[in-house]
């Protein structure tokens, strides 16, 4: 039986943890990563391993507007990377090159960008565990918890300007140097949500979004959008 949120019951004894920890363990390791080396394939298990334990039944199994979530997930990547194809050195701006929000450019080291391992790892990461760890954490549980602490009585897609707004500001912050693009990509995925109802349709439109990025990224050499 479930709420009316659509939560699993199973998880009412602590329901944040299975939207909250799979983003504070990848948080947490990408932190760890500044200092110490840790393989691809490290954390995409790790945050998987979470994801399964803590996460099942959190998302609908099937979306609701899975074509349209494809394309608005296309639509985002041209988005993402538009400024700066459009106007050379837009980047190199002081307001997205700064000691606040750091500077544009990727952590990949040379080695790793000939090493088939680290690049599917890193794919993978970027395609399967980003999304739902993010669409988790921001459109399943802070959107709501904003609304009300007990944000299972909120259902998905609830639109509240408040929530909306703290959730698109702190989703773009998140994102460093290309936090103008980050902004205008949490606006839209907020919108999505509201629109749908569906996390999973958030996913998916993560998912290629991400996917099309990791092509660009590895394609044409633009590593630094790999932060």
């Amino acid at each position: 039986m479930e709420d009316p949120s659509g939560d699993p019951q199973k998880l009412k004894v602590r329901p944040e943890l299975g939207y909250i920890l799979p983003f504070a363990v990848f948080i947490g390791i990408l932190a760890i990563g500044t200092y110490v080396s840790v393989p691809q394939a490290a954390r995409f298990f790790a945050v998987l391993a979470i994801l399964a334990v803590f996460s099942r039944g959190l998302l609908p199994v099937w979306p609701s507007r899975f074509f349209s979530s494809v394309l608005l997930g296309v639509a985002v990547f041209f988005i993402w990377i538009g400024p700066d194809v459009l106007i050379p050195g837009y980047r190199n701006s002081i307001l997205f090159s700064n000691s606040i929000v750091g500077h544009p450019e990727g952590t990949t080291i040379s080695a790793s960008k000939i090493s088939l391992l680290f690049l599917v790892f890193r794919v993978l990461g970027s395609v399967v565990i980003v999304p739902m760890v993010e669409e988790l954490f921001w459109r399943g549980w802070m959107m709501r918890w904003i609304v009300a602490k007990d944000f299972r009585r909120v259902p998905i897609g609830t639109y509240h300007t408040e929530a909306f707004w703290i959730v698109a500001v702190l989703f773009a912050s998140e994102h460093g140097s290309y936090w103008d693009v980050g902004l205008v990509t949490g606006v839209i995925y907020n919108w999505w949500a509201i629109r749908t109802k569906n996390l999973t349709d958030c996913v998916i439109a993560h998912a290629v979004t991400n996917a099309c990025l990791a092509i660009y990224v590895i394609g044409w050499g633009q590593w630094q959008y790999w932060l």
